[in-house]
């Protein structure tokens, strides 16, 4: 089994941090990495304020920034394979980087507003994977002891991670700066 790490868009803005990170990913044990959608993201957000257009075309053109950050990955650290579908099967890759483009049809579990970002999403492709444990790796440091709806409640993490939280077994671990931090137990939904 994999596990899940997703690498937050906003280490593009650190460098020397996301490379490292990267190339940590490149050399350690198999996982499934899944790239926040940064700046690209960030333009989609005050594009749809500026236009106007529906939520689940944010969501679409929210996917297509994580596939653009998954190049970026790529680009960054040439070991990373990116994968649209790691839930088809082993590849031989030690990590993979998930371009989520093939949820841009939908999918029943997974709302298209902004309350699911990439940290839900992570958590979500955890679940799917059966993956032991789902590591976020953020630009900000997680206070000591949160559990995920607090996470949420400081901005820390999307509206739907709580929830999505509940439906993952595995461990879920804030990496920031300052190190992993442990998220405790997660309620029964």
């Amino acid at each position: 089994m994999r596990a899940v790490v997703k690498v937050g868009g906003s280490l593009l803005a650190d460098g020397p941090r996301l490379r490292a990170v990267l190339a940590g990913l490149a050399a350690g044990p198999r996982c499934v990495i899944v790239p926040g959608g940064g700046p690209d993201a960030d333009a989609v957000r005050a594009d749809q304020a500026r236009e106007g257009f529906s939520d689940g075309q944010a969501h679409r053109l929210a996917l297509d920034a994580m596939g653009r950050t998954a190049a970026r990955f790529l680009a960054i650290e040439p070991r990373l394979a990116i994968d649209t579908a790691p839930w088809d099967g082993p590849r031989d890759e030690t990590a993979l980087v998930w371009d989520p483009a093939l949820l841009r049809v939908g999918h029943p579990d997974i709302p298209e507003t902004w309350d699911v970002t990439s940290d839900s999403l992570a958590l979500w492709l955890a679940a799917r994977l059966a993956a032991p444990s789902c590591t976020l790796v953020k630009s900000a440091d997680a206070p000591a002891g949160c559990d995920a709806d607090m996470l949420s409640r400081l901005g820390l993490v999307d509206v739907a991670f709580p929830a999505f939280a509940r439906c993952f077994g595995g461990t879920i671990v804030i990496d920031g700066p300052g190190g992993p931090v442990p998220i405790p137990g997660r309620r029964a939904a």
